[in-house]
């Protein structure tokens, strides 16, 4: 059996718009949830918000990913991954020392890997909820459409949330963008 782990994956650049701090794609990631641990998810807004409900985190740059891509791992490279996590459990959250920090970081890594039960290749989500007091994690599996040719057009072989269909059979909306301007917050004109 080989060894896989997650690695962020951007297919477009909305992690950087969405999140506090954005991943490279390729690098090595943890679901991240020990970051919300201190936080009450419900006072979060905004960028951070959106990272608790659905960032994955980036090991070396601490940075957050909405997807990952179940990718093949060596030992070395667990290892490599393992240390620079521990590494950053000092540095950025004051683990108070090597081995506690080195045993939280095996503890991440090896819940990393639980998650890469589908073959290499398969893109992962993650949903972050509080549900009674406690963090609940669900992942999906993003499989690439019906019908898409392996390796070409990988950009857009995952499902897409859109369709658009041309239709004649209902009535033209229209809306007058530059009139919604000169209305006050309850729709009255100023």
């Amino acid at each position: 059996m080989s060894l896989k782990l997650p690695r962020t994956l951007r297919l477009d650049p909305s992690d950087t718009l969405v999140f506090p701090h954005a991943a490279p794609p390729g690098e090595w990631a943890v679901t991240g949830s020990f970051l919300f641990l201190d936080e009450d998810p419900a006072a979060l807004t905004g960028k951070e918000r959106a990272a608790f409900r659905a960032g994955f985190l980036g090991i070396a740059s601490f940075g957050f990913s909405t997807l990952v891509v179940v990718s093949e791992a060596s030992e070395a490279e667990r290892e490599a991954a393992t240390a620079a996590l521990a590494a950053q459990f000092q540095a950025r959250l004051g683990a108070p020392d090597r081995a506690s920090a080195l045993a939280a970081a095996r503890e991440e890594i090896a819940v990393a890997e639980s998650l890469c039960g589908p073959p290499v290749g398969t893109v992962l989500a993650l949903h972050r909820t509080l549900e009674d007091g406690e963090i609940r994690e669900r992942f999906r599996a993003l499989r690439p459409r019906e019908g898409a040719v392996p390796g070409a057009d990988r950009r857009h072989a995952y499902a897409r949330a859109f369709d658009f269909y041309e239709t004649d059979d209902e009535p033209e909306e229209r809306v007058d963008l530059a009139g919604l301007l000169d209305r006050s917050p309850d729709g009255n004109p100023r």
